[in-house]
């Protein structure tokens, strides 16, 4: 299987694929803009904006290249930091699902310990969340200075690198993890329409105080709703929300 068909699910093989499972069958509905149409989407208003789409990805690449530089000290002492802490990797690098149902690693400081994902299964009977999503108010598996960038959201600004390489954009649906998706509704599946991004309108309304089904109702509205002002909007927003910590974890 190649690149292409190892990231992404095709949907002209919908028809005759006995191999595809129903979860890539449901996530494949969405891959062509006809699909939209069907009866499945008759609640979610969606349409190309390739204006929009052009500005928003030039501003994407001039913000993300402008805050790599002014925040690489920032970077630098972080890193430092971290891999005194314990030795381990700096960067915590995860697959998450873009655009179109797209994988792609994303980046973050690391905050938690070496073999956090390996101990999801033992810890899944304190999941807090709803939903698909996995959350501990007092996370174990968090360091010392992972709880400090965490609560200050310094542990996300890696992904400013991800904005620069096209999987992410500033603004758009937190990116999902692949096991989150295969528990998506078809409707939910309409949040992934977009870019994900490093900022949303429930991360700055509430945060993970937000219950998932809220998440994706907001997630989808923004997919519906997009443009430049409320991009803008959201920036802006997002400044006091991280200052405030509200719903940080």
């Amino acid at each position: 299987m190649g690149e292409r068909q190892a990231n992404t699910l095709d949907l002209n093989s919908l028809a005759n694929n006995k191999e595809l499972t129903e979860d890539e069958k449901k996530m494949a509905l969405i891959y062509d803009t006809h699909t939209i149409e069907m009866p499945i989407f008759r609640d979610i208003k969606y349409k190309r904006k390739p204006f929009f789409s052009l500005i928003k990805r030039t501003f994407d690449i001039f913000a993300s290249l402008l805050g790599i530089i002014i925040l690489s000290p920032l970077f630098i002492v972080i890193a430092i930091i971290i891999k005194c802490s314990d030795g381990g990797t700096v960067f915590f690098k995860q697959k998450r699902v873009g655009k179109n149902g797209k994988k792609f690693t994303m980046y973050k400081f690391r905050s938690m310990v070496p073999n956090a994902d390996a101990m999801v299964v033992e810890l899944q009977s304190k999941n807090e969340a709803s939903g698909p999503m996995f959350k501990i108010k007092d996370d174990p598996r968090i360091t010392k200075i992972g709880k400090f960038i965490r609560k200050t959201s310094i542990d996300e600004l890696p992904q400013l690198f991800n904005v620069l390489n096209g999987s992410m954009s500033l603004v758009g649906p937190r990116p999902a993890l692949p096991r989150e998706v295969t528990q998506y509704s078809v409707q939910q599946t309409a949040r992934l329409l977009v870019k994900p991004g490093i900022t949303c309108i429930w991360q700055v309304s509430g945060r993970s105080t937000i219950p998932f089904e809220k998440q994706v109702q907001m997630d989808i509205d923004y997919v519906q709703h997009r443009s430049i002002w409320l991009d803008t909007k959201l920036l802006f927003k997002t400044i006091p929300a991280v200052l405030s910590h509200k719903g940080a974890e």
